[in-house]
């Protein structure tokens, strides 16, 4: 056997210590508190992660951003580009708390900001939004706010968000628009079944998206998907209670950028009010859905498991007697199982000027009250079937 040379043994470790020595002094650490946070809940912190961000926005090393155990009263906070840093990371071991004065965030669009950044990552944390005063409000009729998203992201690249949980935002939970290569992993949005608004996640304008291994439980969408999103996947999700899984609303614009390259696999909705939604304005619009394959998806009491609606018209203001301009092509639906909450578990109600279609059934098979008597409902949507198919196909 031939022995290990002790020198070389020894050069070796020092070069290795060398290198993650090297390497940890490479990355600029900036503790919050050393801002002047307070992990108390009630001094307000905002001013604290503003400076903290932007010694690390100008920082020439890779920086992170640390939030220590403790709650930590923000105000708005808008976290600007562009910076001299691409990757900055947010390490939150505590939580976020907005004001329970809803009126304070409650007219602003976004509660937090992070607006033309490149390379930011967010790792752990907790985002209280405090929405209950302002859902309250809005069940009152009275005249409210609309309320502030949570997060936002607009006009930013290179986004890594892990392990990060959304509560009881005002309005939506977390938002992109305008970004590009966007990773998603175990993230959690919580809110009440009847809260307004409070989507889980939307994402328009968008492209190169992942949204893996989460959970989402809110009063809207689990996931609502807005024009011009291209190259989005979605797996491994369970949603509920809420409204499913939505492509759209679109079309509510007449010149507007279509939704294409969409996969949604592994997916579980539980008391959901939908499963699988394309939904569009009955009304003129350049808009197109096209190339979207929703896979392995399990419905348990879910309303209205699969459904294309192309007649949205609320308040049947704006579009009463038109039709969608938007046209629907290519969309499959593979291996979708489980039970319908009403007799109609399969409905394509598509456009009069244009049909639905290559609508593709594989393999779905959706019972009604624990019965195989679920039904089908198509109107101008043309595509095929393969398997077994329950309901009935009326494609």
């Amino acid at each position: 056997m031939k022995m290990e040379n002790p020198i070389f043994s020894l050069l070796l470790i020092s070069l290795l210590s060398i290198f993650f020595t090297k390497t940890i002094a490479d990355i600029v650490t900036l503790n919050v508190l050393n801002f002047g946070a307070k992990p108390d809940g009630k001094t307000d912190s905002t001013n604290a992660f503003l400076t903290a961000w932007a010694a690390a926005c100008d920082s020439s090393k890779p920086a992170t951003i640390f939030v220590p155990q403790g709650k930590y009263l923000v105000k708005q906070a808008h976290f600007k580009g562009k910076c001299k840093n691409r990757a900055i990371t947010f390490q939150i071991d505590g939580t976020f708390i907005a004001p329970s004065d809803y009126n304070v965030i409650g007219n602003s669009k976004n509660w937090l900001l992070f607006q033309g950044v490149d390379g930011v990552s967010i790792h752990g944390g907790i985002l209280d939004g405090q929405g209950n005063g302002l859902w309250a409000c809005k069940a009152s009729g009275k005249n409210c706010p609309s309320g502030a998203t949570t997060l936002g992201f607009s006009n930013s690249n290179n986004i890594a968000i892990t392990g990060l949980t959304s509560l009881n935002s005002q309005m939506f939970h977390i938002v992109f628009n305008g970004c590009k290569n966007v990773k998603l992993q175990a993230v959690k949005g919580f809110a009440s079944g009847k809260s307004p608004n409070t989507d889980g996640i939307h994402i328009q304008l968008s492209s190169d998206i992942s949204i893996l291994n989460s959970k989402i439980s809110t009063g809207d969408d689990c996931i609502s998907i807005g024009p011009g999103t291209t190259n989005l996947w979605i797996q491994n999700m369970a949603c509920g209670p809420g409204h499913g899984i939505s492509i759209g609303s679109l079309g509510k614009d007449f010149q507007e950028a279509g939704v294409q390259n969409v996969t949604v696999k592994s997916v579980t909705f539980k008391n959901t009010q939908n499963g699988v939604r394309i939904k569009t304005w009955g009304r003129p619009s350049t808009g197109f859905v096209k190339n979207v394959i929703f896979q392995h998806a399990t419905m348990i009491n879910v309303q209205n498991p699969i459904v294309i609606d192309q007649n949205y018209c609320p308040y049947n203001k704006n579009c009463p007697g038109q039709v969608s301009g938007v046209t629907i092509s290519d969309v499959t639906y593979q291996d979708i199982h489980g039970s319908s909450a009403t007799r109609v578990a399969m409905k394509f109600d598509c456009s009069k000027r244009n049909p639905c279609r290559g609508i593709k059934l594989e393999d779905v098979d959706l019972t009604y009250q624990n019965q195989p008597a679920a039904q089908a409902s198509c109107a101008n949507a043309a595509g095929t079937t393969s398997g077994v198919i329950q309901p009935t196909s009326c494609l």
